[in-house]
């Protein structure tokens, strides 16, 4: 089949390659000139785990192209991907759905023949329905569906994640739209992945239910972990003992410093606006994002408390900068919060993080950034684990206890043993795991 991608960013980007991959023949159109100069070049302007390969492999057998030209990209296309950005709207938390209605006024411009237009952006209920007025009142003549087609791709094994997925959703009441999309998806059927037909706004929802449900999993044992330290519990054995529970499940029951990230945040804030505006007020994800916005500051205190309350004129090392492991991505990472709040109690900050450093450049100032772990630790005050990257699983401990200025440790992954680096000669703290540790 023959797809385009409006966007060409992460979720764009990602799909676009997956489908052709599949051996559809896709074009990525993005405004961005020096973008789509880069990825004609085969410069991948994001890290995701084996996206470079993918693109090029696809590139080179002709069947994934790059354009500015919406007019050439959309052209003959059966399915038109919108997959621009919903930021958080400055002011009010909306998503801004800006890019969105542009996006879809320049594609009604362009399509010839009938057409599928697909919404992949995460949009609130409702923008199908706006989506869909604007190409009527753009071209009264075309003939199209809008469908709704939210992505569920975690940033860092998204590859795996587009190819082999849990569920496939659609939002769609019509037939042909239907026929179009389980064309476009046939492929996955061989790995047995349920395609989930539902309407439109059925589909808009379902992307933020998940978003806002597993920020909620991600919140709540975080909150079990500040009880755990005031009882003497230990978190990690909570959350397999709740986590084999197959009502419930293990996945998202990592006590650390917060969500962050593309989407939660701005997901959550989004449904809860939404929310609002029909009346009827969701409070468990309005108290899930005070929480998480509390609780990133909370671990700046845990560092502060460490070093016995003061950390004004102290080196702290922060290894690990990015939301998570295996994405260069800092929006909303919870280290933006920490090392601002550690910054305004005086401390001096170096940093380290195996993909993210250009990236936090553009968000965090007056950081000493460094290219390994142990230049982060060379004559620190303590040390403070922030993304458990594998890079950070196995250091060599012994030496970096002998570079530091004090062997503190501040361990909010939780990577680490308790009692080995007590052995070790450090003073250790970590997230959830009791009063022996604190």
């Amino acid at each position: 089949m023959r797809v385009t991608m409006i966007g060409a960013g992460y979720v764009g980007l990602v799909s676009g390659a997956c489908f052709a991959d599949f051996g559809h023949t896709v074009t990525c159109v993005d405004t961005h000139e020096g973008k789509i100069a880069a990825l004609k070049r085969g410069e991948i302007p994001i890290f995701e785990p084996g996206l470079d390969d993918l693109v090029a492999s696809n590139v080179k057998a002709e069947r994934l192209f790059f354009t500015t030209s919406l007019a050439e990209g959309v052209a003959d296309a059966e399915a038109v991907f919108i997959a621009v950005g919903t930021p958080s709207r400055r002011g009010d938390g909306h998503a801004d759905l800006s890019y969105v209605h542009q996006a879809a006024r320049d594609i009604a411009s362009a399509i010839t023949g009938y057409t599928v237009i697909v919404t992949k952006s995460t949009v609130p209920v409702g923008t199908g329905d706006e989506v869909e007025r604007i190409i009527r009142e753009t071209r009264p003549d075309a003939e199209f569906s809008v469908v709704s087609n939210p992505e569920f791709l975690r940033e860092g094994a998204a590859i795996i994640d587009f190819k082999r997925p849990d569920r496939i959703v659609v939002g769609t009441d019509e037939e042909r739209a239907k026929e179009v999309m389980t064309n476009l998806y046939r492929p996955l059927f061989l790995n047995q992945s349920p395609l989930l037909f539902t309407s439109r706004r059925t589909a808009e929802l379902i992307k933020y239910a998940a978003n806002a449900f597993l920020a909620t999993k991600i919140t709540f044992i975080n909150e079990i972990s500040d009880l755990c330290e005031k009882v003497g519990g230990n978190v990690q054995d909570v959350a397999r003992g709740i986590g084999l529970d197959n009502r419930i499940g293990s996945k998202f029951l990592h006590a650390g410093p917060g969500y962050g990230g593309s989407c939660f945040p701005k997901d959550t804030l989004a449904l809860i606006k939404t929310a609002q505006d029909y009346d009827a007020p969701i409070r468990i994800v309005e108290t899930v994002v005070s929480v998480n916005d509390q609780r990133k500051r909370a671990m700046a205190r845990k560092v502060i408390a460490a070093l016995g309350g003061s950390v004004r004129g102290k080196t702290v090392g922060v290894l690990g900068l990015t939301f998570k492991p295996n994405t260069d991505d800092m929006r909303d990472a919870p280290s933006i919060a920490i090392i601002t709040a550690l910054q305004d109690a005086g401390a001096i900050i170096r940093a380290h993080d195996p993909e993210g450093v250009e990236q936090a450049k553009l968000v965090l100032g007056n950081v000493d950034y460094v290219d390994s772990p142990y230049q982060a630790a060379d004559g620190a005050d303590a040390l403070v684990i922030v993304t458990e990257w594998d890079a950070f699983r196995a250091l060599d401990l012994k030496r970096i206890q002998s570079m530091m200025a004090q062997p503190v440790v501040v361990d909010l992954r939780n990577i680490y043993r308790p009692e080995e680096m007590a052995a070790l000669g450090f003073q250790y703290s970590s997230v959830g795991r009791g009063l022996s540790d604190a």
